[in-house]
């Protein structure tokens, strides 16, 4: 639909959780957002001055930065997150597999993908956890080294629950018991990730077994206590057990931490390891800065030597109009002339020409693999008028 719009030939539609994107190629910029607004008050049947002053337009060099950007997670919510670049590489992919992509957009969003990876690999932008759930598993991390085959006990079946039972699959833990005021909830949350739900009056008996507690319910008072812990260390033959509270208020009684091989970290802590995380990925982010740059001046070179052929061609292919039509009305009034002198005539016009296009040519030539070439590019098809007259001709 968006490519039956008159002047869009490429598109490719960006959306996620908190981010609505249309890329397209479009014979102006004028008419490309225009045609943009007017799909998007066709597509949600909703008119365009509703929601005309929510939008924002970037073209040329901006656009080309903002989705390397985009797809090295320098304009999430949370810096440096993974998803974004998996979400770019499957609009792209809908889009080239639906035929609205040609030679510009699979070019530009091939580039994207590749930077938003360089970014990965070479800086550590994604490495320090920003979320508390991920903060609480890299401590655990601390503690054991090693999560794999870690029994581990979730209580409470929330979506910060979920979110680190995420977190310790992916690194290995199992099993994982997860227990709930409501079973049928915790039996839920455990299927989803092939675990195990435990009856939350059986939550000590099988606390024995796992290495880590992580608790996070909606308990207005303690659902671990010091003297049910000292009767589950009791049992474990008093091994290094790992609780994290993750709940507001709290969900374990802070005189817990006081037992030898009992280590507990509440959600302050977390919140500490997280901003520590946050300012090093901000670090990071000026390294990424840098790769994005090369990758935009590279893709913007690609693009001004791709525009620079047909330009030059279009420039002469104008000026030898002009000539012809100069020479006609010339020649019918100078008809005395002889054969000779015609071609006296028609070679001086070439000549004038050639010298005249010589160096606009020879110039546009050796800035094709700048940057900025476009700036070039645009200023001598709107100083003669090229993409008129490519319009008169079609």
């Amino acid at each position: 639909m968006l490519l039956t719009q008159p002047s869009i030939s490429e598109a490719v539609i960006l959306s996620t959780c908190n981010r609505t994107e249309i890329y397209v190629v479009a014979t102006t910029v004028q008419e490309g957002q225009r045609d943009v607004v007017a799909f998007l008050s066709s597509y949600h049947n909703t008119p365009e001055e509703s929601f005309r002053d929510c939008l924002y337009f970037y073209s040329e060099e901006k656009i080309v930065h903002h989705l390397f950007r985009v797809a090295s997670s320098l304009d999430s919510m949370v810096l440096g997150e993974a998803q974004i670049l998996g979400q770019v590489k499957q609009a792209y992919m809908v889009a080239f597999e639906n035929q609205a992509t040609d030679i510009v957009l699979n070019r530009f969003f091939r580039q994207a993908i590749e930077c938003g990876k360089r970014v990965r690999t070479e800086t550590a932008i994604g490495e320090a956890p920003v979320s508390i759930s991920y903060a609480a598993v890299q401590l655990a991390k601390n503690v054991f080294e090693t999560l794999e085959n870690r029994p581990v006990m979730v209580v409470g079946a929330g979506k910060m629950s979920e979110l680190t039972i995420k977190h310790l699959v992916s690194n290995g833990a199992n099993p994982i018991m997860v227990t709930n005021r409501t079973f049928s909830r915790a039996k839920e949350l455990a299927e989803n990730f092939c675990g195990i739900a435990v009856p939350f009056y059986e939550r000590f008996v099988k606390m024995i077994q796992a290495d880590i507690v992580i608790s996070s319910t909606g308990s207005p008072h303690y659902v671990i206590t010091a003297e049910e812990i000292q009767a589950v260390m009791k049992a474990r033959r008093n091994r290094p057990i790992f609780l994290i509270d993750i709940a507001v208020p709290r969900d374990i009684d802070p005189e817990v931490g006081k037992f030898e091989n009992v280590f507990l970290y509440d959600i302050d802590d977390l919140k500490h390891v997280v901003d520590e995380s946050y300012n090093e990925r901000k670090r990071e982010a000026e390294k990424a800065e840098a790769i994005i740059l090369e990758e935009v001046s590279e893709f913007l070179a690609w693009l001004g030597s791709r525009d620079v052929v047909p330009t030059i061609r279009e420039l002469r292919s104008h000026a030898e109009e002009i000539k012809e039509a100069e020479l006609d009305k010339a020649l019918r009034r100078l008809a005395h002339l002889s054969e000779r002198d015609i071609e006296v005539v028609r070679a001086l016009a070439s000549g004038i020409i050639n010298k005249m296009l010589h160096k606009p040519t020879v110039r546009l030539k050796e800035k094709a693999t700048e940057k900025d070439s476009y700036q070039y590019i645009d200023a001598i098809r709107y100083l003669f008028d090229l993409d008129e007259m490519r319009k008169d001709g079609d």
